[in-house]
C-alpha cells in the first residue's frame, strides 16, 4: 500500500486512485523567463521519483508538466532584452529541458504551454462568468470573486486576506482586494494581448493550470479531476488554492484528490530567492558537478523537508554514489549496459524493470515498502547501503559466482529505476569532471608508462604513476589492461 502526505488534510493517507491501477499526475512547471534554479531541480526530481515508484508498481501513469510562457515577468524580460516573448520563452523552455535531461528527470508525457491552450482558458473563464463566480473589471480585466466560493481556503487553510493574490499591485477595480485575475486586459504597447470574446488581453497566472488540466488530464465523470496535483511548497497559496477554487466553480468537481508539495531549498540559511540574490542556477551547479551527482544530493533529503544546500554535504553524499559504481564495476564489463544519459526514457526503464525482476526479493520488498511510505528516502537509502555492503561481502568470498553477480545486477537495476542513480558505465563515472584534452593526456602518459615497463625502465614507469597521482589520477593495472580514475 502506498501512503502519501496530503497537503490539504495535513496527514498521511493511503493512496487510492480514481481508476484502478491508473494515476493522473500534474506538476506545476516553470515560468520561463530565466534559467532554471535549484528549486526547480528539487521539485522536478521529487516528483520524478514519485512517478518512477508508480511505474515500478505497474500503475499506468499519465504525467503532465506545464510551461507558463506568458506572464508579467516574461514580458518584462522581453522588454529588457529586446527578444520577443515567444522567442524568449522557447529559449528558456529548451534550456530547462536540457537541465532536466542532465538531472536524469524523465520527460513528461504531455508538456502543455499556456499560449497553446488559449481557447481552453477562455472557455473556462466564460464558464465562470456565466455561473456568476467571475466578474468584469475595467479595461477587459476579469476576476474571480473568492467570496462566491464557500470552500475557498480548504486546501491551504489560510485566510483569503493574508496575502496579496496578484503578481502585480492590486488593481483598483476589484470588488475585494484578494479577488484574483483570470484575464488581464491589454495595457498598451508594452503589453502582449490575444483576442477573446471578452476583449483583448492575456490569461492570469492561475487559470492556465486549471484549463490545461481540464483539457489534457481530467476525468469528467469523477468527483476529482485528477489523482495528484504537485508542486513546490511556495505554490500552495495562493496559486494552488486559486487553481482549486476556479476548477471547483467552473466544473463542480474538486481539482485533485491528493496534493503533494516539496520543501524549499535554502542557501546560506535563507530560502532560495532571486530577490535575495541567492538563486543558484542549475547550469552553474552543472559546471562543477555532473547532473547525476547533483540529483543524488537533492534526493537525499525527504521531499517535504527543506534542503540546506552546501557543497560539503554534496561531496559527502557523493560517497553513496561512489559505492554504487564501485559495486557495478565489480560485476559488469564496461560495455554490458547502455549509458542512462542516452536512454533516460520509458523504453530504458522497461529494460531495467526486466532486469529487476531477478532482484533479491527481500531487498526489493524492503525498498518498495520504504518508498511507499510517503517516499521515506532516508530508510530507503539505509536499505540500499546494507545491500551494497552485503553484495561486496558476497563478492569477496565468491568473486566469480555468476548467479550472485546477476542478482546484484538486478538489485542495482531496482536502484537505478526507482532513484535514477547508477546508470553510467562505471569507468566513465570515475573519470567525470575532466576535459577531453586531459583524458587524452592521461592516456598518453599511460601508454608512455607501458612502453617504459616493456623496456624495463621501472623507475620511469613509477615516476609516471607518481606524477599522475599528484595530479589526482590513480592508475590501476588489471588483467584486462591499465585503467585510471580521478581521485
Amino acid at each position: 500500500m502506498i501512503t502519501l502526505f496530503d497537503s490539504a488534510k495535513k496527514q498521511k493517507l493511503p493512496f487510492v486512485p480514481l481508476v484502478e491501477n491508473k494515476v493522473r499526475l500534474y506538476v506545476c512547471g516553470p515560468t520561463v523567463y530565466d534559467d532554471a534554479h535549484l528549486g526547480h531541480a528539487r521539485s522536478s526530481i521529487a516528483f520524478d521519483l514519485w512517478r518512477r515508484l508508480f511505474l515500478f508498481l505497474d500503475f499506468e501513469v499519465l504525467f503532465v508538466k506545464n510551461f507558463t510562457d506568458i506572464d508579467d515577468k516574461i514580458i518584462k524580460k522581453s522588454l529588457q532584452s529586446g527578444i520577443n516573448v515567444k522567442e524568449l520563452s522557447e529559449k528558456y523552455i529548451n534550456l530547462y529541458l536540457q537541465d532536466m535531461d542532465a538531472l536524469l528527470v524523465l520527460r513528461a508525457d504531455i508538456e502543455p504551454k499556456a499560449t497553446d491552450n488559449l481557447p481552453q482558458i477562455c472557455q473556462m473563464i466564460e464558464s465562470l462568468l456565466q455561473k456568476g463566480y467571475a466578474y468584469k473589471g475595467e479595461n477587459s480585466d476579469i476576476y474571480l470573486s473568492i467570496h462566491k466560493d464557500t470552500r475557498y481556503g480548504a486546501l491551504s487553510h489560510r485566510s483569503e486576506d493574508t496575502q496579496n493574490q496578484s503578481r502585480i499591485q492590486n488593481a483598483q477595480d476589484k470588488l475585494e482586494s484578494n479577488d484574483f485575475a483570470l484575464w488581464k486586459g491589454y495595457k498598451g504597447a508594452q503589453d502582449i494581448a490575444y483576442e477573446s470574446t471578452f476583449g483583448k488581453g492575456r490569461p492570469g497566472w492561475h487559470i492556465e493550470c486549471s484549463a490545461m488540466i481540464e483539457e489534457h488530464l481530467a476525468y469528467k465523470d469523477k468527483p476529482y479531476a485528477i489523482d495528484i496535483h504537485a508542486g513546490g511548497a511556495d505554490l500552495l497559496f495562493p496559486h494552488h488554492e486559486n487553481e482549486a477554487s476556479q476548477t471547483r466553480c467552473a466544473t463542480g468537481r474538486e481539482l485533485a484528490k491528493y496534493w503533494l508539495h516539496n520543501g524549499f531549498v535554502n542557501i546560506n540559511g535563507e530560502k532560495m530567492s532571486k530577490s535575495l540574490g541567492n538563486s543558484f542556477f542549475i547550469k552553474d551547479a552543472l559546471q562543477s558537478y555532473d547532473g547525476e551527482i547533483l540529483r543524488n544530493y537533492l534526493l537525499g533529503v525527504h521531499y517535504r523537508l527543506a534542503l540546506n544546500f552546501n557543497e560539503e554535504d554534496l561531496l559527502q553524499s557523493k560517497k553513496r554514489l561512489d559505492k554504487i559504481y564501485r559495486l557495478k564495476k565489480r560485476i559488469l564489463p564496461s560495455n554490458d549496459m547502455p549509458d542512462s544519459t542516452a536512454h533516460n526514457d520509458l523504453t530504458y526503464l522497461n529494460m531495467l524493470k526486466n532486469i529487476a525482476k531477478n532482484a533479491q526479493q527481500d531487498f526489493k520488498n524492503e525498498l518498495l515498502l520504504a518508498l511507499s511510505d510517503d517516499y521515506n528516502i532516508s530508510k530507503a537509502l539505509s536499505i540500499i547501503e546494507d545491500m551494497l555492503a552485503r553484495s561486496n561481502e558476497i563478492l569477496d568470498k565468491n568473486p566469480k559466482d555468476k548467479a550472485q553477480k546477476q542478482t546484484i545486477r538486478a538489485n542495482l537495476a531496482c536502484v537505478e529505476y526507482l532513484l535514477g542513480l547508477g546508470g553510467k558505465e562505471a569507468q566513465s563515472y570515475f573519470q567525470l569532471g575532466l576535459s577531453q584534452e586531459k583524458k587524452q593526456y592521461i592516456q598518453a602518459q599511460i601508454l608512455k608508462r607501458i612502453e617504459a615497463k616493456k623496456a624495463k625502465d621501472y623507475a620511469l614507469a613509477d615516476s609516471i604513476r607518481d606524477s599522475l597521482k599528484q595530479e589526482g589520477i590513480e592508475i590501476m593495472d588489471t588483467p584486462s589492461g591499465t585503467t585510471w580514475e580521478k581521485i
